[in-house]
């Protein structure tokens, strides 16, 4: 029997829109982060996230006095309100999140709550579903209008007054923000106030801002043995004016549970929260509840939310979507809100996308199906684009050296996806030729052979560089960077996880036979946990056990020892590889290493993977717990490398 879900402050529950917007909090309803909301809307889909509505008081009234809360809130210094109340006794995530307490006299009331896909709305529906129907329901909702990464205080500007057009109730809480509309069929009553101090304890242990006030502009009643409470918050104008309160709630819900009950699996519900709009076509949100759409990360995460799950239009979309934004052979890591220029500060974004498009033609060609010309033309553009900017030299050192690797790195940059930085602190700076850079690259000269034979010779030359300069014969594994800061011979000995991608997790491995079979053992005795890799073996320099405390203290040690979901993909798919990828291998890694994994849907961020964990057991999950690239790579294990079938063949190595 499947253990019941916890009831606390550290499980948090998500709802997205598939706009960048999403609602979401804690099972037991308390809100700990500065981002849990019911509205958060994306003004600029998927970036502009604003806070429209924090959250909500709901209480019981009999005899026109409340009688029993159904909500607590945290205040400073470190106080629950009320300190009794309803008691909560069970919450639920399917088909979403659903919440039952029970009062003093036995009474059973119900709330669920949804956000369809494609709309800025939360809906929620409270019903008494054994028991009393004496009284009512209350309902105060907390206000601000705020930046999603802000926080709120009182001030004399907000705009508490309400405007009703039929059952809409609309607020308008500074200029330039958008309204906030209340369908529901709910009497309203008008009572202005502060509720000043919140606090958030997650903010508070990460070292942030922690406290915040919420304006409360008034309190919705629905009599009891009136039926069911309904109550629809949205950005203004997403539902008609002449929407009626019922048939709209039932319509949302019966479009939304079907289109739910299509999901063969909960990580493929998971992985409908990352696939957003972005223009007039789609991105991917590399995590919630502070990521937006970052070039890495979805390039890394359309192979496991899209191609492994047969999801080829969403993969188009998104490849055509970021191809025309390539500059001087690089693709942006972010774009930043509200118009500010694309960030172009990465050297593996680019490289993963060429690796993405060659894993798309694939998928399309499993499909049965053809690329269309005009789509083939835009996809070789930004490859041919991405390659020859590499070739020439681009940013930050970023340039094809003679022995056909590539290096990277200036001083005060990082450009691995190890580019944890405070202030003008670099904590893994890795200049130089960066082990995983390297399997990128000559994957990525290797996949352009789908458009010209022009790499193949610089593809050559590469590949035996790689295979003479990156053994690591004292740790049987390869080194983590060679010709540091650019000095031709000096070497980075770590043993970190990146190593691991020269063997799986790229379609050409680079390396074969025993140093391949050692490169994964060494990697699995020093690196491997239940939840993913660690990025640095214990006992080494710098190695950090636990990912905790104030910024400083978080980022350094966010790549040394911090354990990272994401990488158990390309590890698996390089142990079944090392062992002949037979069924009974792909079993036995499927029962080792992937199932540990799935058993984390049921804490921290429900139904989703975190982004990382502390490096030691427990293995307490942290940073993001809501991550596109641990979903995707446990996707792609699952539909891809582990699933039961004929094996196919192995691509070759692409050492000499």
């Amino acid at each position: 029997m499947m253990a019941p879900t916890p009831i606390d402050e550290t499980t948090e529950w998500l709802e997205a829109d598939g706009l960048g917007g999403f609602a979401s909090g804690t099972t037991s309803g308390i809100r700990t982060r500065r981002y849990h909301a019911l509205l958060l809307a994306a003004t600029t889909p998927p970036t502009g996230r604003m806070v429209l509505v924090n959250g909500l008081d709901a209480w019981i009234e009999r005899d026109g006095e409340a009688s029993e809360y159904l909500t607590r809130q945290r205040y400073a210094p470190d106080v629950v309100a009320p300190g009794r109340g309803a008691a909560l006794e069970r919450f639920g995530l399917a088909p979403w999140p659903t919440w039952r307490w029970r009062l003093a006299d036995g009474t059973r009331i119900e709330q669920e709550l949804f956000v369809p896909r494609g709309l800025p709305l939360v809906a929620m529906r409270w019903r008494v579903v054994e028991g009393r129907r004496e009284g009512a329901l209350a309902v105060r909702p907390f206000l601000s209008g705020r930046d999603a990464h802000a926080t709120h205080h009182e001030n004399g500007a907000f705009r508490f007054d309400a405007e009703r057009e039929g059952a809409h109730f609309t607020w308008r809480p500074y200029p330039g923000v958008p309204g906030i509309s209340a369908l529901t069929e709910g009497s309203y009553h008008p009572d202005a106030q502060w509720y000043r101090g919140f606090l958030y304890a997650e903010e508070r242990a990460r070292g942030l801002d922690d406290i915040e006030d919420l304006a409360a502009p008034g309190v919705f009643r629905w009599a009891l043995d009136s039926g069911d409470a309904v109550l629809i918050l949205s950005v203004a104008g997403t539902l008609p004016i002449e929407a009626a309160v019922a048939p709209t709630y039932a319509r949302l819900r019966r479009a939304e549970a079907t289109r739910r009950e299509r999901a063969e699996s909960p990580l493929e519900l998971a992985a409908d929260a990352y696939l957003v709009r972005r223009g007039a076509g789609h991105t991917i949100v590399a995590g919630y509840p502070w990521f937006t759409d970052w070039g890495r990360d979805t390039f890394i995460a359309l192979r496991g939310l899209c191609l492994a799950t047969g999801r080829v239009a969403e993969g188009r979309s998104i490849l055509l979507e970021w191809a025309s934004h390539v500059s001087e052979g690089m693709l942006p890591n972010r774009f930043a809100d509200q118009g500010d220029a694309p960030e172009y500060n990465t050297v593996d974004a680019s490289l993963w996308y060429v690796v993405a498009v060659h894993d798309y033609l694939r998928a399309v060609e499993a499909h049965g199906r053809r690329v269309p010309a005009r789509d083939r033309r835009a996809l070789a553009g930004a490859v041919y684009a991405i390659l020859a900017g590499h070739v020439r030299g681009t940013r930050y050192g970023i340039r094809c050296t003679e022995d056909g690797l590539l290096a990277s790195g200036e001083p005060g940059v990082q450009l691995t996806w190890m580019d944890a930085k405070v202030g003008d602190w670099v904590v893994t700076p890795r200049t130089g030729k960066a082990v995983e850079i390297q399997a990128l690259w000559l994957n990525a000269l290797r996949a352009a052979e789908e458009f010209t034979p022009a790499y193949r010779s610089l593809w050559e030359r590469g590949s035996r560089a790689f295979a003479e300069r990156f053994w690591n014969a004292d740790a049987a594994g390869l080194y983590d960077v060679v010709d540091v800061d650019h000095v031709p011979g000096r070497v980075d000995p770590a043993v970190r996880p990146n190593q691991i991608l020269a063997v799986g997790g790229l379609p050409w491995p680079l390396l074969e036979g025993e140093r391949a079979r050692r490169v994964v053992d060494l990697v699995e005795a020093r690196l491997w946990t239940p939840l993913g890799l660690r990025t640095l073996a214990p006992g080494s320099d710098g190695y950090r056990p636990r990912y905790e405390g104030a910024v400083l203290s978080r980022d350094g040690a966010y790549h040394q020892g911090t354990v990272w979901p994401w990488l158990l993909g390309p590890f698996v798919e390089a142990w079944v590889r090392v062992r002949g990828g037979g069924t009974r291998v792909r079993r036995e890694a499927s029962r080792r290493f992937l199932a540990p994994l799935l058993e984390h849907l049921r804490t921290a961020g429900l139904g989703h993977i975190s982004e990382i964990a502390d490096a030691e057991a427990p293995h307490e999950p942290r940073g993001c717990p809501f991550q596109a690239w641990s979903v995707a790579e446990a996707l792609r294990l699952a539909h891809g490398v582990l699933a039961e079938r004929e094996v196919s063949p192995q691509p070759a190595a692409a050492s000499a």
